[in-house]
């Protein structure tokens, strides 16, 4: 009896001592979001517990760091050495520090499990044929349209391609006296290119006054001295824009599914008369107005798997699901996105309803249209732009503008080697 109490009791230690090995032994791996305080607490605090919950050997601790701050205390860390296995980075940020050499790739971790993501994410975490992000939340672009101008135009469907869209304002324009399109120029160019599939650089030199490239900023300052786009374009932000739209000054323009939500309000004549389509894709393979944010795993952070594990979990199907509707974005998964709570107003009458299925839909190929690792980003985005202006309201030739924006960036890529 003595002797079988001694079993008993000596397994009982062992099984303790093992459970209190493995507890010591849980990789913790912090993850530091980016501005997500306190709004959004619930639905964070929520996944980490599930996960926790879900693991024998990883544990996950929240951290939200303030977007101002982000960008350097991820310098920091990686500098240091003490650094989060994830951060949470918007696409240019990835690829800046890609460049840097400041997070890893994490193609060979990620094989297994990437093709739950939708085409255009994985492209964007992709960086020199590596990938080096988990895709998590993203927006983009819905065109929005005034079906009773439409009509009295004399047009009977939304723009199937950037040409038809064009066309389909000065149409407008000329048949009704009101603008057509107001496109999104006040933050640049440069992902105009990229929409119509033109590079902006190739083997570092800027290569964006071709003829294709010139031919696309023609197309700009045609409809711009016709009237077809705003004379004010340039000026116009988010607030001018549905200001424009709601009081009938303009026929079309692109946004998020959300954006509608103040004509619903402030102009409930114009928000019954409002088609919604999704943004035609340009030759890029994209509709125009995406933005994704991801997860990446810093430099020097030592158990990359147990960062993925944490990174899989986050961005998984149901994952994604809470929250993109905690937040009123959308996820990066393809069985997300085909989830009844984005598809149900796919019938629907109610613009608003609308909006949000056309563009669960259209977001699968939707890509982030930004360059970044540039020498000297803000000088050489503003000689574009000032050059890009001045050719669309009549004061260059589409090509002298690029010619000189060109020689600008040449000039800084250059000195940077």
């Amino acid at each position: 009896m003595n002797f079988k109490r001694s079993v008993l009791a000596g397994a009982v230690l062992f099984a303790a001592s093992m459970v209190t090995a493995q507890a010591a032994e849980k990789v913790k791996v912090e993850y530091w979001s980016n501005s997500l305080s306190p709004k959004f607490d619930a639905v964070m605090k929520d996944l980490t517990a599930k996960f926790n919950a879900s693991q024998t050997q990883v544990e996950a601790v929240w951290v939200d760091v303030g977007w101002d701050a982000f960008q350097a205390r991820v310098v920091t860390a990686v500098a240091s050495g003490k650094v989060p296995g994830l951060v949470n980075l918007p696409k240019p940020w990835m690829d800046d520090f890609a460049q840097k050499k400041m997070i890893v790739p994490i193609t060979k971790e990620a094989a297994s499990f990437k093709n739950v993501y939708t085409k255009g994410a994985l492209a964007d975490v992709t960086y020199n044929g590596q990938q080096y992000g988990l895709p998590w939340y993203q927006v983009t672009g819905v065109l929005f349209y005034n079906k009773d101008l439409f009509a009295k135009a004399g047009i009977k469907e939304a723009p199937k391609s950037f040409d038809q869209l064009l066309a389909a304002a000065k149409q407008v324009k000329e048949k009704t006296g009101v603008t057509g399109f107001a496109p999104k120029l006040q933050d640049g160019f440069s992902g105009w290119f990229l929409y119509d599939g033109l590079p902006l650089l190739k083997d570092n030199k800027a290569v964006f006054n071709s003829p294709a490239h010139v031919k696309l900023l023609e197309k700009f300052a045609a409809a711009y001295k016709d009237g077809s786009i705003p004379k004010d374009v340039f000026k116009m932000g988010f607030e001018e824009q549905i200001a424009a739209y709601n009081a009938g000054k303009i026929a079309m323009f692109a946004e998020g599914a959300h954006a509608l939500k103040r004509t619903q309000t402030d102009s409930k004549k114009i928000y019954e008369a409002t088609g919604v389509a999704g943004f035609p894709q340009g030759a890029g393979k994209t509709p125009f107005g995406g933005f994704l944010f991801l997860w990446s795993v810093p430099k020097g952070f030592k158990d990359v798997d147990a960062a993925v594990k944490l990174g899989q979990f986050l961005t998984n199907d149901e994952s994604q699901l809470a929250f993109a509707k905690a937040s009123s974005t959308f996820p990066s998964t393809n069985k997300a996105l085909d989830d009844a709570y984005f598809q149900a107003g796919a019938k629907s009458a109610d613009p608003v309803q609308q909006a949000t299925a056309v563009a669960a839909t259209h977001i699968k190929a939707s890509r982030t249209l930004t360059i970044s690792g540039l020498p000297d980003e803000a000088a050489m985005n503003k000689k574009l732009n000032d050059e890009v202006e001045a050719a669309v309201t009549g004061r260059k030739s589409a090509k002298e503008a690029l010619d000189a924006a060109v020689a600008m960036w040449n000039e800084k890529l250059a000195a940077k080697k």
